[in-house]
């Protein structure tokens, strides 16, 4: 049975001071103000504009060049053929975008439940070198608005070497009993610490959260009520979002990235009962679908090696195997720390792809199958654009290379407006959900991907073998 109400907080006194010493944590979630631009960041934001405007000044003044070009290609052996397979593939991905806005907007979160509807809860928190971190991070699902006799809170230190178990140690003082700590022999893994935790956890609902990470106030309760009214839901992916926004340019450009990946194509996969992964950051599982294939996703192994990575995107696709669908909770929100600098953040990249191509491999095995009852159509269709976006990195790489040496102003002017008028659509969705300032840093990111991380996924496929968390 999970902990009890009596042994959460031993007096009104602790509970006024986890009050007084969880005001840091609370300032982490911060919100972006337009005051809080630095100049760096409005020579990023105005010399974008500036690249991409020009760019749209240059496709007009050399408009007859691009017909001379056009014409010589035409009449080439290959230039109708790249010419019509290009706008079929535009086409596709245009059909594409639309079918996910019609399922966008179908979309709605699960209201919460009723505090006696509520089922007992069993939050991980797995750790490593996190340090403070994960002190905020606990402070902030104490302060849940969950009711604590229908809590449990475990954190496990999977073998770090710095204060993480300092830490740990000290919100166990201010949390009480609600809280148990672990430390695992050695460094392990993200993928043992948590199966150490789904194998202790006494809830009738997992959910895992990131040790770099902090939640809102009623986030928990938000998360696990669709399993409360729906009994076909075995998974719930949280809404992400960037903690450290104002303290550098990748993260607030990060934040509009996240915020349209989550809420727009989430929203959409969730009205299939298909989120195709369950977030490291926030998720929540239903117990007996987590045990029903535990010790399969724990010596997963892939090309006869264990594998380390992409154990979120692995429980996500053996919930979907059982027949249980996926959901996504807009309203549940979890602000998270991302890379700062561009080496952490390829890293990171890298690390994603190589679980995409696993996974999607995982996936084709059941997808096309009769995994599970009502309609499959929708599911497939996403791990077709999955497989899509694999399939193509090298044809369309040699591609963009083939352009650049034979047309570059045709290649950097085409490119620098197709990211004009297809990073408006993220820019739009950030600004009329959000905020009209942060909106704009779509505009960079698209060019900052475009140029700078083109080559995450080619190289994915090529290491998919290879292991190692990377950023660690």
């Amino acid at each position: 049975m999970v902990t009890s109400s009596k042994n959460f907080l031993n007096s009104t006194e602790i509970i006024s001071e986890a009050g007084k010493l969880s005001s840091s944590s609370k300032k982490l979630i911060g919100q972006f103000d337009v005051k809080s631009l630095k100049i760096a960041d409005y020579f990023v934001l105005s010399g974008t504009f500036a690249l991409m405007f020009f760019a749209a000044f240059l496709v007009y003044q050399l408009q007859p060049y691009f017909e001379q070009v056009h014409l010589e290609r035409m009449e080439s052996a290959w230039g109708p053929a790249v010419m019509y397979t290009t706008f079929s593939l535009l086409a596709l991905k245009v059909a594409f975008l639309i079918y996910v806005l019609v399922l966008h907007f179908k979309y709605k979160p699960v209201q919460s439940v009723s505090d006696d509807d509520l089922p007992t809860t069993t939050v991980i928190v797995p750790a490593y070198n996190e340090g403070e971190l994960v002190y905020h991070t606990l402070i902030s699902l104490i302060e849940s608005d969950f009711p604590k006799e229908k809590l449990e809170l475990l954190a496990i230190d999977d073998g770090s070497k710095d204060d993480t178990w300092e830490w740990m140690q000290k919100a166990k003082a201010i949390i009480g009993d609600c809280l148990t700590i672990y430390q695992q022999p050695k460094n392990m893994g993200k993928r043992h610490a948590l199966y150490r935790g789904f194998k202790l956890g006494a809830g009738e609902i997992f959910v895992t959260v990131d040790s770099d990470s902090v939640v809102k106030k009623d986030t928990l309760r938000n998360m696990v009520s669709p399993f409360v009214v729906n009994e076909k839901c075995g998974a719930v992916a949280g809404n992400v979002r960037v903690l450290n926004n104002n303290d550098a340019i990748i993260p607030r450009m990060l934040n509009v990235s996240f915020t349209f990946s989550f809420e727009f194509v989430r929203s959409a996969q969730s009205v299939l009962g298909s989120v195709m992964c369950t977030p490291g950051a926030l998720s929540a599982y239903r117990k007996e679908a987590v045990l029903a294939c535990l010790d399969e996703w724990l010596h997963q192994t892939f090309m006869g090696k264990p594998s380390d990575i992409g154990e979120d995107r692995a429980m996500t696709n053996m919930i979907l195997k059982q027949g249980f669908h996926v959901l996504f909770q807009r309203n549940a929100f979890v602000y998270t720390n991302t890379p700062e600098k561009y080496k952490n953040l390829y890293k990171m990249f890298i690390r994603w792809e190589r679980s995409n191509v696993r996974e999607n491999i995982a996936m084709s095995k059941f997808a096309f199958g009769n995994f599970r009852q009502g309609p499959k159509t929708g599911t497939r269709l996403l791990l077709l654009d999955q497989w899509l976006k694999v399939i193509l990195s090298y044809p369309l790489m040699a591609l963009m290379f083939v352009f650049i040496f034979t047309h570059p102003v045709l290649f950097f002017s085409s490119i620098l407006v197709s990211i004009l008028v297809f990073s408006s659509v993220q820019a739009i969705f950030y600004a009329k959900r959000h905020n009209l300032s942060e909106s704009f840093w779509a505009y960079p990111y698209s060019i900052f991907y475009t140029f700078a991380l083109f080559w995450i996924t080619p190289y994915a496929i090529l290491t998919a073998g290879r292991g190692g968390w990377l950023t660690r």
